[in-house]
């Protein structure tokens, strides 16, 4: 077994996790990589070194018997899913971050987890991701892509499904979401939270001018077409955590990806009992 570890210079990193993780690693015999970045922050936090044949620099190499585990939050998982060398890698979290939502063990088990990877116990789960097209650009997103303005001026977002005109969204942009998404950027800007094994996309408004603008769920075979009028004469694309500038009457549409992540559980965790615990709703957990 091969894992590969990520992490990212601005993670918070815990001394004696990070001991605990190269200790499991050492103890189930695996082989392992650690990015740069991360094989410093682990040798300042813990004095072991990390030897220049563990370390890679852009991106892992796949030896056909991987796991990748990140180490941070939600936001240093969605880094971690553009550098995977194939699809065919599950990832899996260790939450140091406040909430984390992907990131699915919290930190106390990660022996556990270790465990479940030597035993193939882990429980794996296929989420959709979007495919991206515009300006010569083409890239993928598992959480969304936001359009988003500049300056203190609006921008109108006109949108077509699958040529069919549904609205011009004025106002700070809008939010194209996964179901796995939809308890990041598109929940705050008021979308729904969406079973991650639903095959839909959720369009949120961000902002609008129009108070009767609500956010729309539409079928993951959707291809979705959003034109850009800007005042300020540009605007901005988000997928996960890339930017990218678009221009007035620039064209992006977006569809389901061919590709797929598969998220690694060490737990048998339901998305409910997620929800039920990061969202703290309610007290009676039966």
């Amino acid at each position: 077994m091969n894992i590969i570890l990520f992490s990212r210079k601005q993670v918070k990193h815990n001394p004696e996790q990070l001991s605990t993780i190269l200790h499991e690693i050492e103890r189930y015999a695996m082989d392992y990589v650690v990015n740069e970045d991360f094989a410093e922050a682990i040798t300042a936090a813990t004095g072991i070194a990390i030897a220049p044949k563990c370390r890679y620099s852009t991106a892992p190499k796949a030896t056909g018997n991987d796991v990748m585990i990140t180490y941070g939050g939600d936001g240093t998982l969605l880094e971690a899913v553009a550098l995977l060398p194939n699809e065919d890698i599950p990832v899996v979290g260790i939450n140091s971050g406040r909430l984390g939502y992907l990131t699915a063990d919290d930190g106390k088990g990660i022996e556990e987890l270790f465990r479940a990877i030597n035993e193939g116990a882990l429980h794996f789960e296929q989420r959709i991701m979007l495919s991206v097209e515009g300006r010569n650009e083409q890239f993928t997103a598992l959480n969304e892509i936001s359009i988003n303005r500049h300056g203190s001026s609006m921008i109108s977002v006109e949108t077509l499904i699958n040529d069919n005109y549904v609205a011009t969204y004025h106002g700070d942009g809008l939010v194209v979401a996964t179901p796995t998404g939809s308890t990041a950027y598109s929940l705050s800007a008021g979308g729904p939270i969406v079973d991650p094994m639903c095959r839909c996309f959720v369009l949120s408004p961000i902002a609008p001018h129009n108070l009767t603008m609500r956010p729309v769920v539409v079928p993951d075979s959707s291809v979705i077409t959003l034109r850009i009028s800007s005042r300020e004469g540009e605007a901005s694309i988000s997928a996960d955590n890339r930017t990218y500038t678009l221009h007035d009457g620039d064209e992006v549409r977006v569809k389901l990806a061919t590709k797929r992540l598969i998220l690694a559980m060490p737990h048998n965790n339901t998305f409910y009992d997620t929800l039920r615990e990061k969202m703290m709703w309610g007290v009676d957990k039966r």
